[in-house]
């Protein structure tokens, strides 16, 4: 049974590790071929981006609690596909003629839709699968692949997109979701779905479940209005230092990479060290440490200027922010998976996503307002300032008394130690 299970989380892994190199291969395609393939205007390209992030968000506030009352292996595939087919209409439409900037708006509402929905899934399915006390070692894996795909898939899909254009590294995207649907298929065992109630159809009042269940837990309040604001206000300075640092301090874009490729090493150092620093000082310390200081180092960023000592600046400021990410991320993963029932996993985890994307794209159009009337430099500390106080909303050591203990499900222990 142990073997077996352990298999089986190695195929979940390796399912998220292929789709998230795929994606962040891709970073950035779309805009390119907006303007470069369709030259399509600034305001139309922020708006692929903006539009495709909130629509998605809108569209999956439903789907969380149909995934609830659902076997989640099969959900997983099928939004894997729906992710395939949708990328891969892409490069089709593109060589034969027929790509519109409408394509491309449909497609990013699609995918974000179904990574909304996959990341539900696998959510419920992980604390499905993976004991109680392995959780946080498992959350470090994904945490781990996922800085390490940021800091990695960048570069190649550059030299793609530089050798056979951008309209390739969208292939390798698409591939890469048929590829994670394969592995996810190739797992094994029994699988998780809540019991549905006795009335059929989806109720009105199943929509606010995933948010009723969050506000509810005073752990998970502060820990969700916490997480929400601080990817919110990090996210919403990503396109500003973009202008800053490629327009105003005209740094070449092989600088732009490394600034933000090398820090994203510092993630997976993180990832690595969270469940160590977690046995040796417990969980609710390591939390409010690297919560104060993934807020503090972000004002870091002011003093960006140009030439060599603007790029270490970058690197260090966002490799000490990414570090303390890495090393919080898992903590409060993990925190948010053992504090919630199975058979509310789902509603959760989709709550959660659906509000933090929907945060960010508001934010990012407030602060690019913001820049609009100051400058990015001025946008940006004022970001950083708004950090500062978010770590007052972290769970207290009384908030984090454990939940009551649930029934342990069917799934067989877990060990994901190894490896």
């Amino acid at each position: 049974m142990r073997a077996q299970s352990g298999r089986s989380f190695g195929w979940l892994w390796a399912s998220y590790a292929v789709s998230t190199y795929g994606t962040w291969i891709a970073f950035g395609a779309f805009p390119l071929i907006a303007v470069q393939v369709l030259h399509s205007p600034a305001f139309a390209v922020s708006l692929l981006e903006a539009a495709g992030l909130t629509v998605a968000a809108i569209v999956a506030v439903p789907l969380g609690p149909w995934v609830e009352h659902r076997a989640k292996r099969p959900v997983m595939i099928a939004t894997d596909l729906a992710r395939f087919l949708a990328m891969a209409s892409v490069p089709v439409a593109y060589f034969l003629g027929l790509l519109t900037y409408g394509q491309l708006l449909v497609v990013s509402v699609v995918s974000g839709t179904s990574s909304i929905v996959f990341t539900a899934a696998s959510g419920a399915y992980l604390k499905h699968l993976v004991h109680r006390d392995q959780l946080l070692v498992a959350n470090g894996r994904f945490e781990g692949t996922s800085w390490v795909a940021t800091a990695a898939g960048p570069p190649l899909g550059g030299a793609l997109v530089g050798l056979l254009g951008p309209v390739v590294t969208v292939a390798a995207d698409a591939l890469s979701f048929l590829l994670s649907a394969l592995g996810v298929l190739r797992i094994r065992g029994d699988d998780v779905a809540a019991p549905r109630a006795a009335a059929t159809g989806l109720r009105a009042t199943d929509l606010l479940d995933g948010w009723r269940f969050i506000l509810h837990d005073r752990a998970l309040r502060r820990l969700f209005l916490n997480s929400i604001l601080v990817s919110g206000l990090i996210m919403a300075t990503v396109p500003l230092l973009a202008v800053l640092l490629l327009g105003e301090y005209h740094f070449p874009a092989w600088q732009y990479g490394l600034a933000f490729g090398i820090p994203a090493l510092g993630g997976f150092v993180g990832a690595r060290l969270s469940a160590r620093l977690v046995a040796h000082y417990g969980r609710h310390r390591v939390m409010i440490v690297s919560g104060w200081l993934r807020s503090i180092f972000p004002l870091g960023l002011v003093a960006v200027q140009p030439g060599m000592a603007g790029l270490l600046t970058v690197i260090v400021v966002e490799g000490l922010l990414i570090t303390c990410m890495g090393i919080f991320n898992p903590v409060s993963a993990t925190e948010r998976l053992q504090r919630t029932p199975a058979d509310h996993a789902a509603r959760v985890l989709t709550a959660w996503s659906v509000s933090s994307k929907l945060l960010q794209a508001t934010l990012m159009a407030i602060w690019g307002g913001l820049a609009t009337l100051t400058n990015p430099l001025a946008a940006i500390t004022v970001s950083g300032v708004l950090l500062l106080a978010t770590p007052l909303l972290l769970p207290t050591r009384a908030h984090m008394t454990e939940p009551e203990p649930e029934p342990e499900a069917a799934a067989p222990a877990e060990d994901v130690r190894a490896g």
